[in-house]
């Protein structure tokens, strides 16, 4: 009998048991295969985020740029690259004069006038001349013409001011390569925009300019405002500037940004470019602040007014 009750006793199914085992074992690997893919997938995600947050803080120049024009490794030579855009009328206000006021206008840009090894050169001058004053905030400026030295918050006049230690500041070649420059200049405006250069005069403001990322002290010193050229200075027919220090080794920020109804368009300074454009509202522009490192460059306006024409600056005579 007792053999019978062990006979009819239920024998458990190890096989089953065995296989319960082995599914909640697959189970509860899947359980922590998706609990660590979830984790993977937000670690990645918060990795994404921080890179862009971080590219969007580091990373250099203006998100309103829509298209680069010329680039700073780039070099545009022999011939300048141009860039034509239709005229404003903002030359209807104005006498017009034949063969000078804009009949055709644009941009354009070169790398052929002007050397890098003249630019360290007009740079130096600059350097040494800033270095007797300079602006209490970003920006200073320096007119060989007219002598308005940046001292503070105020100009005063570098010849008048510092008299005879302008000539230990200055040399009659730094005044000699800055003609020889600025004719140069004034050849390829007037070949670019179809002009007879004799009938096209220098014209006041010509200027060297420093700029930095210090902050603003006074309305000379906010540089970034969106302006028109013809507008702000009404005797500009022709602008041009000429760059002194390069983008993105000596400084960063400071690009040109020309401000169009379909988009913003920049030119990176390099040194030794030229870059030149009609002065009406068809070129309204502005420069982007300057976030790191000292921007150097000249700024040398043409007229066709002769009325509004200036001389060549020359060392004062003793």
């Amino acid at each position: 009998m007792t053999v019978q009750r062990r006979a009819n006793l239920k024998i458990p199914d190890t096989n089953g048991i065995e296989k319960k085992i082995k599914r909640g074992n697959a189970l509860r690997q899947a359980s922590v295969w998706r609990s660590s893919r979830g984790s993977l997938l937000l670690l990645l995600l918060m990795v994404a985020v921080c890179g862009a947050a971080a590219w969007l803080y580091l990373a250099p120049g203006d998100p309103d740029v829509t298209e680069t024009l010329v680039r700073q490794d780039e070099v545009v030579s022999p011939e300048p690259r141009v860039y034509t855009v239709d005229c404003s009328e903002d030359y209807d206000s104005y006498k017009r004069y034949p063969e000078c006021t804009p009949l055709k206008c644009g941009r354009g840009v070169t790398d052929s006038v002007v050397t890098r090894e003249e630019a360290q050169v007009l740079r130096r001058l600059a350097e040494r001349g800033l270095a007797l004053a300079g602006s209490e905030g970003g920006a200073s400026i320096l007119d060989l013409h007219s002598g308005a030295l940046s001292m503070g918050k105020q100009f005063v006049n570098i010849y008048r001011y510092f008299g005879e230690q302008v000539s230990e500041v200055f040399t009659q070649e730094d005044f000699q390569l800055y003609r020889a420059v600025r004719g140069r200049i004034q050849e390829v405006v007037a070949q670019v925009f179809e002009l007879d250069p004799a009938l096209m005069f220098l014209t006041k403001p010509t200027f060297f300019s420093r700029i930095n990322s210090s902050s603003a002290q006074t309305q000379h010193d906010e540089y970034w405002h969106p302006h028109i050229d013809k507008v702000t200075y009404g005797s500009f027919d022709y602008t041009s500037l000429l760059y002194l220090s390069d983008y993105g080794s000596d400084f960063t920020g400071g690009r040109f940004i020309f401000m169009d109804s379909n988009g913003n368009r920049t030119v990176e300074p390099r040194a030794g470019r030229v870059s030149f454009f009609s002065s009406g509202s068809e070129n309204l522009h502005r420069v982007e602040k300057v976030s790191w490192g000292t921007r150097y460059a000249i700024t040398v306006s043409f007229t066709c007014d002769p009325a509004h024409a200036i001389a060549d600056p020359d060392m004062p005579r003793d």
